[in-house]
């Protein structure tokens, strides 16, 4: 398979050669210093080729007649080349080229093309100048090479040519012309050059935006190596099309020195093939021969080195070696894009497409340079643009990869974050379950006045440990998008009175006044979400209490306007506290953030609450906005439209039993947990509330002792060995069990609502619990009246 389609590549190869020598015989060829044209149409560019006067380190007087002195050369001639008879001239020098031009009459207006040389020229048609670049001398001294090729028009009503050509070289090594100058009618051969003019304009400003793009995506990506150097390939070789060949860049800055820009042409060159090969070598490392790219690379970067160093005469004669290592290139990168199609390399059969591509561009550029075809400028310019938009796939299909894998590693480590989280809460609540249960347990029990004081303290930093393992988790589950909201009845004036009602405490050590004040044209219940509206004014009252330390801090919710559906209602927590600087007054919602550090270190706190409460609101399409002077105090408030509930009935606030009551003289309830603390501090609130408690370990021992004329309440954990509590509630609602069953534990209702419900489970008591809620939960299922 690989011989047969080396073989058709040597018959496509030979097809254009043959094509071009065939093209060759058929052109008319000077003779004798003379090239006849008069029967030729002229449509399209001829070339004046063939036996042309040459006058070596002579500068011949244009105004002169031919007088057949000179020699015959075939045109277009280096001096450097080996001549017919076997000699050969030095590259330093000067010298004459001649020819006449017999054209047909009555010919439209004409043009001619004249190429760059070595390197510099001045051109006379019948003894007139009409085109020169650079400065010709008989010697180095005021000589100034220069290349741009140039389209002078002829004057019309010749029938006639003169040509002389006076060429004059000291900096290359080679001498002369190699290029043929081209005649044909003016309109075509400006419209040849113009295409030509443009297409190299538009495919080096795509190679331009394709390497700034790439290296952006470099710089502000993941810094992937294969990006970068595509990136410096494409502007590399950007000037390869716009400053070699039709030299269009000489042509817009003519003012540039021939000394920079050939410079610039040869490291364009040497770079651009080294900086491919390192592009390929991280494109696909596992398939390439690094020994191989590492000698390629010191072949190009030597030459730079060497480029930069070395007068043109002696680095110009480093192309034709390093044209053996593009060949090699040419071969051997579509061989390395092969192996890796067939390994099935991601992105690989663009690859092997864009190297068809370019070695096909390749192949014309080297067989142009070498004479055997023409330029095919518009072939070229469609494998370019080919192979810049299969590279692009490519990388576009790199960094697509890349961005999913990241994706993929990000929502990985958000599900282990909140994993983590959950475990870490379950595992902190666990304990906090014990001390705070004990700490009420003991301040009910008649402590010394110096024992009640250190355990408020003891009360207190326990319920702000679990204050900020709430706040933690619930901005978690935000982030995370996971937030749900309940739709239910909701006495928000009733809510609000009970969470002042429990904060007063902590005001009044504070020596502030609590105010709370409730306009008298709120009748109705609304619907909402009572957890999530209770969370974000405990936030907002205990943030005022905290940075308060004198004064007062007053809850007003005001109806700001209503209908027979709807509510908008206002609720604003005021503070005379310390105030926030009007700089610092947006930084405050954002996560972790306070007002500066030292906030922190004086009041402590996470940062997290204003940014919960913030997120909450705006999730249920309001905000929290602020308004504060430093010094002076703070309001914070949000305004919220509601539906319409019940009309609101008036009730006495319910206080909690007393722990010397014994309302559960006549219930037995069966505790089931693994964790013999919790057991303790469960089992001495019921008992002290009047039940009798049994309890089990696990949740096989539960279903054993579970007795369902004695027991009329389980309270179940739900993690426990041997069996947990749900498989344990699950075989219980199984064998026809009813009683009610409610869950303690540590993990948030929301996180295991599918398997409560699954399991039978009735309702859940989140550890670490409080008296009042272990109370009103039990009172609830057994249909019992909250006693006070």
């Amino acid at each position: 398979m690989k011989v047969g389609k080396i073989v058709v590549l040597f018959v496509l190869l030979f097809s254009l050669v043959t094509w071009k020598v065939n093209a060759k015989s058929i052109t008319p060829m000077a003779s004798n210093g003379t090239i006849d044209l008069r029967m030729q149409s002229l449509s399209t560019g001829i070339p004046l080729n063939g036996q042309w006067e040459f006058h070596w380190k002579v500068f011949l007087d244009p105004d002169l007649p031919n007088d057949k002195s000179g020699k015959l050369v075939d045109f277009p001639f280096r001096w450097t080349d080996k001549h017919s008879d076997g000699t050969k001239l030095p590259s330093f020098g000067y010298a004459t080229y001649r020819v006449r031009v017999l054209l047909p009459a009555n010919t439209d207006s004409l043009s001619m093309k004249v190429p760059d040389t070595y390197s510099a020229y001045k051109l006379f048609i019948n003894g007139k100048l009409v085109s020169s670049n650079g400065i010709i001398s008989t010697s180095a001294e005021g000589f100034r090479p220069y290349w741009r090729p140039t389209l002078i028009n002829i004057p019309p009503g010749r029938d006639t040519l003169q040509v002389t050509l006076h060429i004059a070289n000291f900096a290359h090594y080679k001498g002369g012309i190699s290029q043929p100058l081209l005649v044909g009618k003016q309109q075509q051969l400006g419209l040849s050059e113009n295409r030509a003019s443009s297409i190299d304009l538009l495919l080096t400003g795509c190679l331009l935006m394709a390497g700034i793009f790439f290296m952006g995506l470099y710089l502000v990506g993941n810094r992937d190596k294969t990006i970068l150097f595509f990136a410096l390939f494409c502007l590399l070789y950007s000037y390869r099309i716009i400053g070699v060949d039709n030299y269009l860049l000489h042509s817009i800055f003519p003012g540039m020195s021939w000394h920079l820009t050939v410079r610039l042409e040869y490291i364009s060159l040497f770079l651009s093939i080294g900086v491919f090969s390192l592009y390929t070598r991280y494109l696909y490392p596992q398939d390439i021969h690094k020994v191989v790219i590492r000698c390629t690379n010191a072949v190009c970067f030597s030459f730079t080195f060497l480029t930069l160093a070395l007068s043109p005469y002696y680095f110009t004669q480093l192309l034709t070696p390093f044209l053996l290592v593009a060949t090699f290139c040419i071969f051997y990168i579509p061989y390395i894009y092969t192996i890796a199609y067939r390994r099935k390399r991601s992105g690989a059969i663009y690859t092997l497409m864009s190297a068809l591509a370019i070695v096909t561009a390749f192949a014309i550029s080297l067989l142009h340079f070498w004479g055997y075809i023409d330029r095919y400028q518009m072939v070229s310019f469609v494998c370019y643009i080919a192979f810049f938009f299969l590279q692009s796939l490519i990388l576009s299909h790199r960094v697509y990869a890349a961005l999913k894998q990241a994706r993929t590693e990000a929502e990985q480590g958000l599900l282990v974050k909140s994993e983590f989280l959950s475990t870490m809460s379950h595992e902190i609540r666990t304990p906090l379950n014990a001390v705070i249960g004990m700490s009420h347990l003991l301040l009910n029990n008649n402590p010394r006045p110096d024992q009640e004081e250190n355990l408020k303290v003891m009360l207190f930093s326990a319920n702000n440990l679990l204050v900020i393992v709430n706040d933690i988790l619930d901005y978690n589950k935000i982030e995370a998008g996971k937030i749900t909201f309940e739709r239910m009845e909701m006495d928000v004036a009733d809510i609000a009175k009970y969470i002042v009602s429990g904060l007063n405490a902590t005001a009044t050590d504070k020596n502030i006044a609590l105010k709370f004040e409730v306009d008298q044209e709120l009748k109705d219940l609304v619907i909402g979400d009572p957890t999530r509206f209770t969370q974000v004014l405990t936030n907002l009252l205990h943030n005022a209490i905290k940075f308060t330390d004198a004064g007062y801090v007053a809850v007003t919710i005001e109806v700001l306007k209503q209908n027979a559906t709807a509510i908008y209602l206002k609720v604003a927590v005021k503070d005379t506290g310390i105030g926030i600087p009007l700089k610092n007054q947006q930084r405050i919602f954002e996560r972790f953030t306070q007002a500066d550090s030292s906030i922190s270190r004086s009041f402590g706190g996470t940062g997290l609450g204003l940014a919960i409460s913030k997120r909450i609101l705006e999730l249920q399409d309001s905000s929290l906005d602020l308004v504060s002077e430093e010094g002076k105090g703070s309001v914070f408030y949000f305004e919220q439209l509601f539906t319409k509930g019940k009309k609101i009935v008036p009730k006495d606030i319910t206080q909690s039993a007393p722990l010397s009551q014994k309302p559960f003289q006549d219930v037995a309830v069966l505790v089931v947990d693994d964790n013999m603390i919790n057991v303790m501090v469960a089992r001495k609130f019921l008992e002290n509330w009047g039940a009798t408690v049994d309890v089990a370990m696990d949740g096989q021992e539960a279903l054993d002792q579970l007795d369902v004329n004695k027991h009329q309440l389980v309270l179940m954990d739900l993690h426990m060995p041997v069996m947990n509590g749900y498989e344990a509630s699950k075989k219980m609602r199984t064998d026809g069990v009813v009683i009610p069953i409610i869950a303690l534990t540590a993990n948030l209702p929301e996180e295991i609502y599918g398997r409560l419900k699954d399991s039978g489970i009735d309702d859940v008591v989140v550890k670490p619990f409080l008296p009042d809620q272990l109370y009103k939960k039990i009172c609830q299922y057994l249909n019992l009246e909250n006693l006070s």
